[in-house]
């Protein structure tokens, strides 16, 4: 096995210089192809899948060498229909993908003031609601586009502001936009009232309620990242890539939420000096080791909450 591929390396490196650059070239187009892919795809469950058909390859590869003729065979009868498998399993994640090109990531446009401005008054709100117990999601659409994975709501186009967000939790037989979710998208208020898809899990407490169970869906299915404030406890909690990190002030809220969106600001760009390294370690650090009291297996005192 070696020798054959120490011999093919030989072979492709004793061409003409010209041809060799070509195929390097050739080669580093298809390895940037499948890294972007590959980013579309981390922390969904399309990368779960996708590590599935991969193993399934391999087995088929190896059934093929051993001389394992039936499990060969019907390895080969399934990827035959490859193309068809992939399309039908990754149809969401393909369409998403294909309507991501050419899109401005989140706040491009707005400038680093906006983007301070706008979580500045989704903290405000968030806490002021908290204060009050009154229960609230507030939805930051990232890349991923969300028309596929919520039920539409009230289409605002808004300016974010913490007075806006906060009338439009307060509850009322008049004001049928409470009942549900704020989407904002691109540093603006884009729906009030949507609905978003309940997680699967059966993982997570069962205290939780309906608010926190549907924030939590909307994270696995998309790199959306959102506030809910619990109305029975009064606590604020956030959600995002699948996890939920409980019993947030106001001061880590925000530090979280600029890390999140600033940490992918800065890989994007590749500008940013030492010091802003070290606060984006920081910061992601608190995300990825929360303090045990916002571990939603710990906290059995959740009571079940009504969308």
């Amino acid at each position: 096995m070696l020798s054959e591929i120490g011999t093919r390396l030989i072979h492709f490196f004793a061409r003409d210089a010209t041809l060799i650059l070509w195929d390097l070239a050739d080669i580093g187009l298809v390895a940037v192809i499948l890294y972007f892919v590959l980013l579309l795809l981390k922390g969904t469950r399309a990368m779960q899948m996708g590590i599935g058909l991969v193993l399934v390859f391999i087995v088929y590869q190896s059934a093929k060498r051993l001389g394992l003729v039936t499990l060969y065979t019907m390895l080969d009868t399934v990827l035959t229909s490859l193309v068809l498998i992939i399309v039908v399993i990754f149809q969401q994640d393909i369409r998403r993908a294909l309507v991501r090109f050419g899109r401005k990531p989140f706040f491009a446009s707005t400038g680093v003031t906006m983007e301070h401005q706008v979580i500045d008054d989704a903290v405000k709100a968030a806490t002021s609601l908290a204060q009050k117990r009154i229960g609230a999601l507030i939805v930051f659409e990232r890349e991923g586009l969300l028309e596929d994975f919520i039920e539409s709501g009230t289409l605002l186009e808004a300016a974010v502001s913490k007075e806006l967000l906060y009338s439009i939790f307060i509850p009322s037989h008049e004001n049928p936009m409470h009942d549900g979710a704020v989407i904002i998208r691109e540093g603006r208020i884009w729906q009030a009232g949507a609905f978003l898809p309940l997680t699967a899990s059966t993982k997570l407490d069962r205290n939780l309620g309906t608010r926190h169970r549907a924030a939590i869906g909307l994270s696995e299915e998309t790199d959306a990242v959102v506030i809910v404030v619990s109305e029975e406890r009064g606590e604020v909690s956030l959600c995002f890539n699948g996890n939920i990190v409980r019993n947030l002030d106001a001061a880590l809220l925000r530090k979280v939420l600029l890390g999140l969106f600033q940490k992918r600001q800065k890989r994007k760009t590749g500008k940013h000096d030492g010091a802003d390294k070290r606060d984006s370690k920081e910061r992601v650090s608190r995300v990825s080791a929360p303090p045990p009291a916002a571990d939603p297996s710990t906290d059995p005192k959740e009571s079940s909450e009504a969308s």
